[in-house]
C-alpha cells in the first residue's frame, strides 16, 4: 500500500460534496459585515460579523477549487488544490502584514499548525470515535506526515535557536536573522515543490489509487461557474479580511486580549473553518486516514509553503517578518507534533485520544490568553 504524502492528500482536501453546506447560511454575514463597517458600528460586532462571513467564503473557495481540480486531471488538479489549499489564510495574513500586524500574522501561522493538530484532529477523533469504537489507518501514511512536520518544526525552530545562541533573547532583530529567515524560507519552498514533483510526476503511479477515488466523482458544476465562484469568493474574502484586520487593534483593547491570543486562537480558527468541518465529517464517516491527512497535511502546508511565502511577501511590502516565534509558540508547536505522533503511532484511534488532544489544546489556549503583551 502506498504512503500518501501531505501534498497528495491536499488533492482530496476539498471533496466535491463538501458535507458542510450549512456554512452557506453564514453568507448572510457578508453584506451584514459590510453594512456594519459602513455604519461604523462597534468594532467587536464588525469583527464577529466579518469572521463569520469568511468561514462560508472559504468553503466556497475550496469547493470551487475542487471542481476545477476535477476538470484539470490528477496532476494539474493536485497542484491546484495544494496551491489554493490555504488561500484564505494567505489573504488574511496579507492584509494583516500590510497593516503592520506582524505578531498577529506569526501567531495565526503557529495557531493554524497547533489548531489543526490538536483541535481539528481532536474533534475528529471524538466525533468519529463516538460512532466507531476503534478507527484504523495506515501507519506508513501517518509516519510520512509526521516526518514532514518534524522537518517543518526544525526549520521554524532554528531561527529562534540562532537568536538565543547569538543574542541571548528572542526579541532581538538583526539583518543576519532576516537573511536566515529568507534562506530558510527558500529551502522550505524548494522542499514543498520537490514534494509536489515527487507526488504528481516522478512517483505519480504510487498515488494513482488514492487519486482515482476523486476521478470517479463527476463535478456538480461547470468549469465557468467554478471559475466565477472562485474569483468572487477570493474578492469577498479579501474585502472581509481587510474589514477583520482593521478591527484587531480596537477589539484587543476593548476585550483586554493580546494580539498573540487573537492570532493564535481567533484568526487561525477563522481561516481554517471549512477544512476543519471536512476533517470532522470524514472521521464521522470512518475515513480516519483521510481525516488525519487533512489535519496533518494542512499543518505541513502552513509550515512548508504559507509561512515561507509570507516571509518573502513581507519584505516586498516593506514590513519584514522573520521566522522567529516566541517561546510559547515554539513549545506549543513542538509539543503538538510530538503528541500527535504518539497518539498515531499504533495506527488506530478512539474517542478518548481525541479528548486528550482537546485537553492539550485547552491548556495551550489558556496559556496564550495569559501571556502578557
Amino acid at each position: 500500500m502506498s504512503n500518501p504524502s501531505p501534498i497528495s492528500t491536499l488533492w482530496r482536501k476539498f471533496p466535491l460534496k463538501t458535507g458542510h453546506r450549512w456554512l452557506n447560511i453564514l453568507l448572510l454575514f457578508v453584506p451584514a459585515a459590510i453594512a456594519l463597517d459602513l455604519l461604523h458600528a462597534s468594532p467587536l460586532v464588525i469583527f464577529i460579523a466579518s469572521a463569520l462571513a469568511i468561514a462560508p467564503l472559504a468553503s466556497v473557495l475550496g469547493e470551487s477549487t475542487g471542481i476545477l481540480a476535477a476538470y484539470s486531471g490528477p496532476s494539474v488538479g493536485g497542484i491546484l488544490s495544494a496551491t489554493m489549499g490555504n488561500a484564505t489564510e494567505m489573504i488574511i495574513a496579507f492584509f494583516a502584514l500590510r497593516a503592520g500586524h506582524i505578531n498577529v500574522v506569526k501567531a495565526s501561522l503557529s495557531g493554524s499548525i497547533i489548531g489543526n493538530l490538536l483541535l481539528v484532529l481532536g474533534l475528529s477523533l471524538v466525533v468519529g470515535g463516538i460512532r466507531h469504537p476503534v478507527q484504523r489507518f495506515a501507519r506508513g501514511a501517518s509516519a510520512m506526515n509526521s516526518t514532514m512536520l518534524m522537518i517543518a518544526v526544525a526549520a521554524l525552530v532554528m531561527p529562534a535557536v540562532f537568536n538565543l545562541a547569538v543574542f541571548g533573547t528572542l526579541q532581538h532583530g538583526d539583518v543576519n536573522l532576516e537573511h536566515l529567515s529568507l534562506w530558510t524560507s527558500g529551502v522550505l519552498i524548494l522542499l514543498y515543490l520537490l514534494n509536489m514533483l515527487f507526488v504528481f510526476r516522478t512517483h505519480r503511479a504510487a498515488f494513482q489509487s488514492e487519486q482515482h477515488l476523486e476521478n470517479e466523482t463527476t463535478p456538480q458544476s461547470s468549469r465557468g461557474r467554478a471559475i466565477a465562484s472562485l474569483a468572487l469568493a477570493t474578492v469577498l474574502i479579501a474585502v472581509m479580511s481587510e474589514v477583520l484586520v482593521d478591527q484587531i487593534a480596537p477589539v484587543t483593547r476593548a476585550l483586554g486580549m493580546t494580539e498573540l491570543f487573537v492570532g493564535v486562537i481567533v484568526v487561525a480558527l477563522v481561516g481554517n473553518a471549512a477544512e476543519n468541518s471536512t476533517a470532522i465529517l470524514m472521521a464521522r464517516r470512518n475515513k480516519m486516514e483521510l481525516s488525519m491527512a487533512i489535519a496533518t497535511g494542512a499543518s505541513t502546508q502552513i509550515a512548508l509553503f504559507v509561512a515561507p511565502v509570507l516571509v518573502f511577501l513581507s519584505v516586498a511590502i516593506g514590513h519584514p517578518m522573520s521566522l522567529v516565534f516566541n517561546g510559547f509558540e515554539i513549545a506549543a508547536i513542538v509539543l503538538s507534533v510530538l503528541i500527535v505522533e504518539m497518539i498515531s503511532s499504533d495506527g488506530e484511534t478512539n474517542w478518548f485520544e481525541g479528548a486528550q488532544l482537546l485537553a492539550v489544546y485547552a491548556i495551550v489556549a489558556v496559556a496564550f490568553y495569559f501571556v502578557p503583551e
